[in-house]
């Protein structure tokens, strides 16, 4: 699970500071959540639309009335 830290935090062999995001095994995430030190990541999925060429159309000039 991915988190962000609210504040610092280190152990053996490692250290994380505020506004850091690590991926980390869903338990320790769940206690660091839980115990306020840290947040949840939430990735935001950006759907992309494919537009159509926009074609151009000319009207054909109209024709002229019988006199």
């Amino acid at each position: 699970m991915k988190i962000r830290m609210l504040t610092s935090i280190a152990g053996a062999g490692f250290s994380r500071g505020p506004g850091e995001e690590w991926d980390t095994d869903d338990k320790q995430a769940i206690r660091l959540i839980n115990a306020g030190y840290a947040v949840p990541v939430v990735e935001k999925v950006v759907e992309t639309a494919t537009l159509q060429p926009v074609v151009e159309r000319r009207s054909r000039p109209r024709p002229k009335a019988s006199e």
